[in-house]
């Protein structure tokens, strides 16, 4: 049994915590991180923050089910309640080896987080956490019980309880007190209430069934029927006001068979596989599933749904490369210059109907991917005067990575990530709606959601999906404050961001066909992933290398990846059509361009791209040449160069550069002047308003760009010309931010503790204790001039406070607090001291003094456990402890 001082049972919490040791008061500070903030001074303070509201309020809110539903039990039990009381509370009169099983479990849990204090025989629920439990008339308790007997009847008239004593065959007694106890007396017993139950009719047991389980109170007119009447007179029903009645708590045990609870759940609900046909995978995952499957693999997946965990595996590669192409795709949509950044910050709702366009995407799995390439520091705000977004540098530096790598770090940001795409297009509190890449979008819980919905799918045979309903039911067991909204729906946060979860799960690639892949376990595998930032996340000290770094988790990940995903060609297939076939991934300096001198057809398995005029004059305007196209065509074609593609080529360039454009405004040179009679003479030239200058030299009010538009539209292929007359070469412009850090995840609570700041933390907590408690011995009341005892105000007009006069300090001569510390040098003796640091702060300090010296005293600081220096002149006075604390 845990005693406090003396061998006596513990009276409050801090005694109860003193009877602990270290390791559980690591435990307590590890679960309940917010009590080191700041560290407390000693074990009363950590008792009394332990018991403030919002602590209370944040312990009860990570409890299980069971463990909750026993600080529930305990918070209708009498104070302090036997583990027997408990136990029965919990099981009934017929009992339950389950939740007798698993009780000291939850005890010890609620003991550990100091939820509850005592021993055994005497456990005690903390206060705060007793009246946020206990059923009052304005919160009902969750386990559905009303007040007791002597609650309800407190105000009642004497007369009335003789009354309720007389119906109910009692004797009558002297006092109210004893009225009270008599008639609980009557309910707690199982054999007389049966008895009185048995005379009851049977309408009024009717009327108890509807307030057993709560419930426990009900409306009654002024003339009530005959069975609400019968109840009210044997005090079955207490009056809580003018017009309502309650069901003592007494009377409702009795008829529950003294449960607290109707269900107990003492143990988790197991999350069970997914039953055969059902849905795989959301909808947006299946849309994209597939795009880069190598064909035997898309033959695999299309198969019927089977546990095979090769199934799964290669799904989930699939989709994990479908995720690496449309955050490259967002990133070149993105590449100039992306949507500018709302005034209130985020994307207009027209940016992300056109960002879902270019993607191929509904708009919510448009935010997903966006939300994620921020998440992952690879596109932010460019923070210039017209402020838009774009690609950061990081991307650059994480585009050369390996695609195993690039998607670890993807995965490792959406894992660890408090932003929470899924809220985009709903509203806030105030009605705004929330905008992608906006400042509310940031939850809390959602990492350790995320994580906490892959480690159940690792509990599951390797290619088992889960059954969806079963894993919320876990959730909700697990965290059942948290997972509950207020009408008692399924759609409270938590709920929302397991759904939103599984589907963002499935379009990454971390699971596949709804269950979790080899790459994603090992993903789990360690102290878990980041996103690879570092300790400072500041864009002054940190590189983009740094911004992409892997975890040691990420890197197995990756490398569990590799073999799935399929390797990058080098070539593609030409074809008479102008077409160019790509039968997977190519590698990045085809694929650029690719998509600089054809135009992408079609995506998929293999991807189509198209050669038109224009997209050939792209490429001759990025500097390529005729002979520069041909030959890398040859290069990287597994079929010869098709001739309709060849002419297309020499056509364009042929024409390309044949007329000039400068600034004039703007003009246009040509050494052929049937060219520019030709266009002198189109209709389609006067929004142009061209005149000749000379007969090779057209003059235009219009600008350059527009100059260059307005002749292509009518079929010609001019080039720009620069100042010195030289061809100029126009290449796509890459914009990118300043170096931009990821966004910081926003913590649920205070960060848990590590060993370190656990262990200083309790060598604090306890020298501070043992500062505060140790036994002194009796200081002298402060005199004037050696004789008349201090008053008050002669305390003051001395220079002493009240406190120092009723003991908090002790207060010495200058010359006895030389001598008594010059003692204990000699004797290795421990004293007690106040002491004012030079800010003025006063406090009270175990030390045992080492050597005295030039007016400083060195001296081994019990309360700051290490050794240091005092000036005597700033302590106040010294006293002699009545034990030695070494």
């Amino acid at each position: 049994m845990p005693e406090g001082t003396g061998g006596t049972p513990p009276r409050t919490l801090a005694e109860a915590l003193r009877t602990q040791g270290d390791d559980s008061l690591a435990a307590l500070l590890r679960a309940r991180p917010d009590l080191l903030n700041p560290v407390p001074g000693d074990l009363s303070q950590l008792a009394t923050r332990a018991g403030t509201r919002a602590s209370v309020v944040r312990a009860l809110e990570r409890l299980d089910r069971f463990t909750l539903q026993t600080a529930e039990a305990l918070a209708v039990a009498p104070e302090p309640a036997p583990y027997d009381t408990l136990r029965a509370l919990l099981t009934g009169d017929e009992g339950d080896e389950r939740i007798e099983a698993a009780l000291p479990t939850a005890v010890a849990t609620l003991r550990d987080q100091a939820l509850i204090w005592g021993a055994d025989d005497r456990l005690r629920l903390v206060r705060t956490a007793r009246e946020l439990l206990a059923p009052s008339a304005t919160h009902p308790s969750p386990t559905g019980l009303g007040p007791t007997v002597a609650e309800a009847t407190a105000g009642m008239s004497p007369g009335r309880l003789q009354e309720i004593l007389t119906a109910t065959a009692l004797p009558s007694t002297h006092d109210p007190v004893s009225a009270v106890a008599s008639l609980t007396a009557l309910f707690i017993d199982r054999t007389r209430m049966a008895a009185l139950l048995d005379t009851a009719p049977m309408e009024a047991l009717s009327v108890l069934d509807r307030l057993v389980w709560g419930p426990p109170y009900g409306e009654v007119t002024s003339s009530p029927t005959p069975p609400v009447r019968w109840l009210r007179d044997r005090g079955l029903l207490l009056p809580a006001t003018t017009r309502t009645v309650v069901l003592p708590r007494e009377a409702a045990l009795h008829l529950r068979a003294g449960r607290a609870h109707r269900k107990p759940e003492p143990a988790a609900p197991a999350v069970a596989p997914r039953t055969e046909g059902a849905a795989s995978g959301s909808a947006a995952a299946r849309a994209q599933a597939g795009r880069f499957l190598p064909p035997a693999a898309r033959a695999e997946a299309a198969r019927p749904e089977t546990a095979r965990p090769q199934v799964v595996d290669s799904t989930a590669a699939g989709q994990a490369f479908t995720a690496l192409a449309t955050v490259e795709e967002l990133a070149k949509d993105w590449n100039e210059g992306g949507p500018n950044v709302l005034r209130a910050g985020g994307l207009s709702v027209r940016d992300l109907k056109r960002t879902a366009t270019a993607l191929d995407v509904t708009e919510p799995v448009a935010a997903f991917w966006v939300e994620l390439a921020y998440a992952a520091g690879l596109l932010a705000s460019d923070g210039e005067t017209d402020e838009r977004y774009a690609p950061t540098p990081a991307y650059d530096d994480w585009q050369e990575r390996p695609a195993p790598e690039r998607w670890a770090h993807l995965a490792g940001a959406w894992l660890t990530a408090t932003r929470t795409a899924g809220l985009v297009g709903s509203q806030d509190s105030k009605g705004r709606t929330l905008a992608a890449l906006g400042t509310d979008l940031d939850r809390g819980p959602a990492p350790e959601v995320r994580r906490r919905i892959l480690e159940l799918l690792a509990t599951l045979p390797a290619g088992t999906a889960p059954d969806p309903e079963s894993l919320l039911a876990r959730l909700r067991w697990e965290r059942p404050l948290r997972g509950a909204s207020a009408a008692g729906r399924s759609d409270d946060l938590r709920g929302r961001l397991a759904a939103w979860t599984l589907n963002e799960a499935e379009m990454l690639g971390i699971t596949g066909r709804g269950a979790l892949s080899s790459h994603a376990r090992a993903l789990l595998d360690g102290d878990g992933p980041d996103t690879g930032t570092g300790t400072d996340r500041s864009p002054a000290h940190q590189s983009a290398h740094q911004a992409t770094r892997l975890s040691p988790a990420g890197l197995r990940a990756a490398h569990a990846l590799a073999p799935l995903l399929p390797e990058a060609l080098d070539h593609v297939l030409l074809q008479a059509d102008l077409t160019a076939v790509a039968p997977g991934p190519l590698l990045r300096p085809l694929a650029e361009l690719l998509s600089v001198a054809a135009e992408v057809e079609s995506k998929g398995g293999a991807t189509v791209y198209r050669f038109t005029p224009g997209s050939v004059r792209r490429a001759l305007d990025a500097g390529q040449s005729a002979s520069d196209l041909h030959e890398f065509l040859k290069n990287h074609s597994r079929t010869p160069v098709p001739q309709p593609l060849a002419y297309l080529i020499d056509d364009v360039a042929r024409k390309h550069g044949h007329l000039r454009v400068g600034v004039a405004s703007a003009y246009v040179r040509c050494d052929d002047e049937a060219v520019l009679d030709e266009i002198l003479a189109d209709k389609r030239s006067q929004g142009l308003r061209l005149r000749r200058l000379a007969p090779t030299v057209l003059a235009a009010h219009a600008d350059a760009g527009a100059l260059l538009e307005g002749l292509r539209t009518m079929g010609f292929a001019p080039a720009a010309e620069s100042a010195d007359g030289d061809v100029m070469i126009t290449r796509a412009h890459a914009h990118r931010t300043p170096p931009r850090a990821a966004p910081v995840p926003v913590p649920d609570g205070p960060p848990t503790p590590d060993r370190t700041l656990l262990s200083a933390a309790v060598r604090a907590i306890r020298a501070g204790d043992m500062a505060a408690t140790v036994v002194r011995r009796p200081v002298p009341e402060p005199t004037v001039s050696g004789s008349a005892t201090l008053s008050a105000a002669a305390a003051m007009s001395a220079g002493l406070s009240l406190a120092d006069v009723n003991g908090a300090l002790p207060r010495t001569t200058s010359a006895e607090t030389l001598a008594t510390v010059q003692a204990a040098a000699m004797t290795g003796s421990a004293v007690w001291i106040g002491y004012v640091s030079a800010d003025g702060a006063a406090s009270q300090r175990v030390i045992a003094p080492v050597r005295v010296e030039g007016g400083y005293v060195t001296a081994y600081d019990h309360t700051a456990d290490e050794v240091r220096t005092y000036p005597l002149h700033r302590i106040t006075g010294v006293a002699e402890l009545a034990d030695d604390p070494a």
